[in-house]
């Protein structure tokens, strides 16, 4: 089992002295060691101030950070400041920022602007990292190279169209493969020179602002380009690192389901996966909860860190609302127990100017060491300052994998039809939250796990698999008939790798695992649902309806109402081997979801436990022992049945754990359990 790479558990954050005057660093120190804290993140934002120009480096006033941390025994999380240019650099070489997708050159400013193909822009952000290693890369207390920041975007400049050419004639080889692949046939695209092909924007095949491309398999061999650029990117900063720094771990921060790069690709190339959590006022528990299971997930289950999430209140959504009392230590909690052995915040000191000054921190405008803040965040962190070892490098065991996919993300959104309301995410958030109401542990996979690799799952989930890459099919056919259980949906075994559809009718490959063929995908106005009958019980379906025929599955749900397709299947079941293959044909609301999962559940013998709908329990494995982290989320008192852990002890708590358990307002208790 991969260790976390860190000796202690890093409570700290984003810190930028450099906008201050240096007497105030001192009374930082005084306040954030107060609070228990323990490590800073620097150096994120600096590159204009640690080259001045194109033949001038100053190191001095990091050199003057670095050392006031090492005095105050902080560790250092050290970025390379990559993010941004310096306004020298874009005056100078004007093509090292990006065109936009509406086909405009930007000039100075903003940060994430840096063409990722730009060779100015990857060596003077190289050669930059690697005067930064060289300077600290030998620091004890610099446990973390963070490269750059928040990676996104893409460019649609003349070097990136190049280069592009140059990608896809290392992917396939001729024209005549590539023009088969994108099936250019349609609308007279047909290729005869690789020099006719450029980036589809907006002033060529993108289509409603990058929501579809007339040619899907090109906007998605585009999005997988820029991807690859972007991560290029990262793999030169990387790189000159090692010259000079060969252990010290390497991350950069990610952002959950952002759609514009493939994490699963991307975590490849980290030590670390660390992530920026920012949920809004409604976001939904599950959600949050999703989001940290999928950077879990990326490198198989390791121990991430949560690089950034907000003491109070973001400055960057619509409604800012504040955290309520207790709430940052309930999602600190909630992020530990779904894997993370860090707790940081952006920011540590609230900046004065910019368009992030409205953005909460430890250290507010109120600029003193009572309020509200520093009164919770003393509290979290002498509570990690006590137990943070005994939360450090716990493993999650669960028996359930979800299928989370960049290239399908891409598929599926690109796709013209058959609504504007089936959305990914969306798709499988609603399959993760079932599983999440009943406590039931999920793992975010990607699609490229071997039968062997997927046996370790009683159930496999793959919502919407639009596209089904070589390979896929057999691992889960070979699953499956081993014994697994697979559940899959409309809108899945559609296309092969280039987005092409795979004739011979839905779901495509899967059409003899699942025992049925769908001719047509209805799709369903809004507001409008489709009675769907699980038995006795009526639940209702939404925004599409495949019509089904079956082919040796079983119905155990079936459509109602007066429609052509009523008493038809909905949902349906299928023996394959000793394993059995779900196929849902709706978008089936909460009620006909729960029916599902529970069928699942009960069926697979999986573990689960009741809680009221706010509340939430997720364990965290140990090789000698098990942390059962049981989280109040909302804002209301909570009982919840504890008879299952009577006697146990807490590591957070009052005591041995009682029959009932009362949790306040975004309260916890955290229960050890022996093995």
């Amino acid at each position: 089992m991969t260790q976390t790479p860190f000796k202690q558990f890093l409570f700290g954050g984003d810190y930028n002295p450099e906008q201050w005057p240096k007497e105030i660093w001192a009374e930082d120190m005084q306040i954030l060691t107060d609070v228990h804290m323990n490590e800073a993140t620097i150096n994120v934002f600096s590159w204009a101030q640690l080259q001045p120009s194109e033949e001038t480096y100053d190191f001095s006033t990091l050199d003057a950070i670095v050392e006031t941390l090492t005095r105050a025994n902080f560790d250092i999380v050290l970025a390379t400041s990559t993010a941004a240019l310096p306004a020298w650099l874009v005056t100078r070489y004007p093509e090292v920022t990006r065109t936009d997708y509406e086909g405009r050159h930007a000039r100075f400013g903003g940060r994430h602007n840096a063409c990722p193909s730009s060779p100015i822009f990857r060596f003077y952000g190289a050669k930059l990292a690697g005067k930064l290693a060289e300077r600290y890369g030998h620091l004890k207390n610099v446990v973390c190279w963070h490269i750059s920041n928040e990676y996104g975007g893409y460019c649609y400049c003349d070097n990136c169209a190049a280069a592009f050419r140059v990608w896809l004639r290392q992917k396939y080889g001729t024209l005549d493969a590539l023009n088969n692949a994108w099936y250019t046939h349609f609308w007279s695209h047909t290729f005869y020179d690789w020099s006719e092909i450029v980036p589809p924007n907006a002033l060529s095949d993108g289509i409603n602002h990058d929501h579809n491309v007339v040619l899907s398999g090109m906007g998605i061999d585009w999005r997988r380009f820029q991807s690859e650029a972007l991560l290029q990117n990262l793999k030169d900063e990387k790189a000159a690192i090692r010259q000079y720094d060969p252990d010290t771990p390497i991350t950069t921060n990610m952002m959950g389901t952002f759609k514009d790069l493939d994490y699963f690709q991307w975590a490849k190339e980290l030590d670390i996966v660390s992530w920026d959590s920012y949920p809004a006022y409604n976001t939904p528990h599950s959600e949050v909860a999703m989001r940290h299971d999928l950077m879990r997930g990326l490198k198989g289950g390791q121990p991430f860190m949560l690089m950034e999430q907000t003491p109070s209140q973001q400055n960057w959504q619509a409604y800012n609302a504040t955290k309520r009392p207790g709430q940052m230590r309930a999602l600190s909690f909630q992020a530990i127990a779904h894997g993370a052995d860090t707790i940081q915040y952006f920011q540590l000191r609230q900046g004065r100017g910019g368009t992030e000054k409205f953005h909460s921190a430890v250290i507010s405008h109120a600029d003193h060491d009572e309020t509200r803040i520093i009164r919770e965040t003393r509290a979290l962190g002498s509570e990690l300052a006590k137990v943070g070892p005994q939360l450090m490098n716990g493993r999650i065991q669960a028996k359930v994998g979800l299928i989370f996919d960049w290239d399908n993300y891409w598929s599926l959104e690109y796709s013209s039809g058959p609504s504007v309301s089936l959305t990914y995410v969306d798709q499988i958030k609603r399959y993760y939250a079932a599983f999440y109401r009943q406590n039931t542990a999920v793992d975010l996979i990607p699609t490229n796990l071997s039968a062997d690799q997927l046996a370790r799952y009683d159930v496999v989930l793959a919502p919407v698999l639009i596209m089904v890459k070589p390979g896929v099919s057999d691992a889960i056919h070979q699953y499956v008939a081993n014994g697994g259980t697979f559940v899959t949906t409309y809108m899945s075994g559609i296309n092969d790798e280039h987005d092409n559809v795979i004739m011979g009718g839905y779901p495509g490959p899967f059409r003899d695992l699942c025992g049925l063929w769908a001719e047509e995908i209805d799709a369903l106005p809004l507001h409008t649902a489709v009675l769907v009958q699980f038995g006795d019980t009526e639940t209702g379906g939404s925004i599409v309806a495949n019509v089904s025929h079956l082919e040796g599955a079983e119905t155990i749900a079936a459509y109602g109402g007066a429609d052509y397709y009523a008493n038809t299947p909905a949902v349906t079941v299928n023996t394959y081997g000793t394993g059995q293959a779900y196929y849902v044909g709706a978008v089936l609301d909460t009620a006909g979801m729960d029916v599902l999962v529970d069928r699942l559940i009960q069926d697979k013998h999986l573990d689960h436990f009741t809680t009221p709908a706010d509340v939430e329990l997720t364990t965290r494995h140990y090789p000698d022992y098990a942390l059962h982290f049981l989280i109040n989320n909302g804002n209301q008192t909570e009982t919840v049945d504890t008879s299952r852990f009577a006697g146990m002890p807490t590591l957070i708590g009052d005591g041995p754990v009682q029959a009932t358990t009362e949790l306040a307002p975004y309260g916890l208790i955290v229960i050890q359990e022996t093995k």
